[in-house]
């Protein structure tokens, strides 16, 4: 095997598009696949696009996942276990749930490859630019043999745990920042009824503790300079379900993301699915 590893991802929607792009930049031989054919793989820039899953399982050392769901993380992996993995990686940087590539791990083990979760923090503009975050869980030789893939893409690089914990750590960031645009929208809301426009409360907000990461990057979107998408309302519904499916195993309460995910699921029904997340919050605004 090359000191620089080969590549192959195996998903090509928005985040698996960037991370294809982004490490055929920087000098990674890519091969990548998605559902839709061939040819939508070929519209990646530097990517050597496979019509067949086996195909880029042929052309890599590292297999990179990023896939809608459980069931679609699951099916892959399933077929990439029929054929040879001795000596390969696979890096699931989906969110899903922690026991899913847990559930996994024996099937990959048995075909001779290895095996990480590690879901991505960030969408695909910081992805980009280098500048997501990772969480990873796993062995620490596997984190080892993809950290210089990682670095390539994020620098904000965790490893939590053992597998599974990437996906929990997943969770626990994006239950947090579920809860910060429930609480957002609620707050604009009051605010304006109270006599305040949403500048003001803008102003105030990005220079006090209130103020994240999140918030700062996506004040163009609140104030509605900005119609670019960093993460879809559509997206958020569907991690919310998973989130809440997870915490109800784990027998917790979680009466805040089930108040964030009727927020969201109510502005996807009303046809906003394909709009960032923040838009949510300015049209409750402009609703008050």
């Amino acid at each position: 095997m090359s000191s620089t590893p080969r590549v192959g991802i195996l998903g090509l929607g928005r985040m698996g598009r960037a991370m294809a792009a982004r490490l055929a930049g920087q000098g990674f031989q890519v091969a990548g696949w998605t559902r839709s054919g061939v040819t939508a793989a070929a519209g990646v820039p530097g990517i050597v696009a496979c019509a067949q899953i086996p195909m880029v399982a042929a052309a890599a050392d590292i297999l990179v996942l990023s896939l809608s769901d459980d069931a679609a993380v699951s099916g892959v992996v399933q077929e990439l276990a029929r054929g040879e993995l001795s000596g390969k990686l696979i890096v699931d940087t989906s969110t899903i749930g922690p026991d899913t590539l847990r559930g996994l791990a024996d099937v990959i083990g048995k075909a001779g490859g290895g095996a990480l979760d590690a879901p991505i923090s960030g969408g695909p503009d910081l992805v980009a630019q280098g500048k997501a975050g990772f969480y990873i869980g796993g062995a620490a030789a596997d984190v080892d043999r993809f950290m210089g893939v990682a670095r390539a893409l994020s620098d904000r690089i965790h490893h939590v745990g053992p597998l599974g914990a990437g996906a929990a750590a997943k969770i626990v960031n994006n239950m947090m920042l579920m809860g910060f645009w429930q609480a957002l929208k609620e707050a604009v809301s009051v605010g304006k009824r109270a006599g305040l426009d949403l500048e003001t409360m803008l102003k105030v907000l990005s220079t006090s503790p209130a103020a994240s990461g999140a918030f700062q990057h996506r004040l163009p979107v609140l104030r509605g300079e900005s119609s670019a998408v960093g993460f879809p309302v559509a997206g958020v519904v569907k991690d919310g379900a998973m989130f809440s499916r997870v915490a109800r195993d784990l027998q917790v309460d979680t009466p805040a993301i089930a108040a964030a995910i009727a927020s969201f699921r109510a502005y996807d029904a009303a046809g906003h699915g394909d709009e960032d997340l923040a838009r949510m919050v300015r049209a409750a605004y402009e609703a008050a």
